[in-house]
């Protein structure tokens, strides 16, 4: 299993719980499962979110590989330069 921590405004959508758990392998894998357990995520995730592992944050990076020790966070997506 993978912690989760669902970053601001993204907890609106998760019951307002701030940290998660769901089995998965890849970052694809955690965002069609947390899709599939919070449907109101769904439609964030398909616009686009961003998700940091283990202090590196990550756009589109779908088969980045999660162990069950990373520090995972799941946020709003970030632009800019």
């Amino acid at each position: 299993m993978v912690k989760v921590a669902i970053w601001g405004s993204l907890r609106g959508f998760t019951e307002g719980r701030a940290e998660v758990e769901v089995e998965a392998a890849t970052t694809k894998e955690m965002l069609d499962k947390l899709a599939e357990a919070y449907p109101g995520l769904r439609p964030q995730i398909e616009r686009g979110v961003s998700v940091a592992v283990d202090g590196l944050v990550y756009k589109e990076a779908w088969f980045t590989p999660l162990r069950p020790d990373s520090e995972v966070v799941l946020m709003p997506l970030m632009v800019g330069g």
